[in-house]
């Protein structure tokens, strides 16, 4: 068996991944779909985190544009990812995969309070953890979450699972003339403004030298071989003459 490149990921979910085809709300066929993927990354020996978006329940930008406050709104956010987090978890240990959810906001009912050291201690024992609740702060985006505990934990790659099957110069579900990228450096990923993660989660990946790895997520099997270094998707890194070999 072909041993994984990396020994530790973050694994970053949007909301939408979980919605399905139904573009809202929890599919639970989806999550099942995924847990599965997951199961198997976790079999191979993989220290696996992973962080979900809430859109697919709630969107705190959207409800703060339409006159919410601007805070309430992100809470709302983070409690949705907090739903979508108790989905997977149940999905995955359906699947007999030790799981442990951590939330960034404390509610120890549903969830144990999320801490670094604790966290660690739960991914080198072989589960997987699920981190929702965001930063714990309104303001940031679910991909500054991924940034921040990927730099916490100290995980090798960022594995960002999309509905496209890597990173394009536009739109490829509008525009047929799209041009996907292989490889990416950070400074190109932000001067260019191709949507990838908001500024501050990307600045905080390039700071700490965190890789990205953009893939697409319905294709099954893509999770496991992006831990396993395949070309799938496209490489965001710091250098390409190197790790940018991807």
């Amino acid at each position: 068996m072909v041993a994984p490149k990396y020994s530790r990921v973050v694994l970053k979910l949007s909301g939408e991944a979980l919605a399905g085809s139904l573009g809202y709300g929890i599919d639970p066929d989806v999550v099942n779909t995924i847990a599965r993927q997951i199961k198997e990354v976790a079999e191979s020996g993989v220290e696996l985190a992973i962080v979900v978006g809430g859109g697919n329940i709630w969107r705190g930008v959207a409800g703060s544009a339409k006159g919410m406050d601007r805070a309430t709104a992100d809470y709302m956010g983070m409690l949705a990812t907090v739903m979508n987090s108790l989905a997977l978890h149940d999905a995955l240990q359906k699947h007999d995969v030790d799981t442990r959810t951590m939330t960034a906001i404390e509610m120890r009912e549903v969830a144990e309070p999320y801490i670094r050291r604790r966290a660690i201690r739960h991914m080198e024992k072989g589960r997987v953890v699920i981190l929702a609740g965001g930063t714990g702060n309104p303001y940031f985006s679910t991909d500054t979450t991924a940034a921040l505990r990927a730099a916490e934990i100290e995980a090798q790659v960022i594995l960002m699972a999309k509905r496209v099957d890597g990173v394009y110069d536009c739109d490829p579900l509008t525009n047929p003339q799209a041009k996907k990228f292989k490889v990416l450096s950070y400074i190109e990923m932000i001067s260019r403004g191709l949507g990838v993660m908001d500024s501050t989660a990307a600045s905080l990946c390039m700071d700490n030298k965190i890789p990205l790895i953009v893939f697409d997520l319905n294709q099954e099997g893509n999770i496991k071989r992006a831990t396993l270094g395949e070309k799938i998707g496209t490489y965001i890194g710091g250098e390409l003459n190197g790790e940018g070999d991807h």
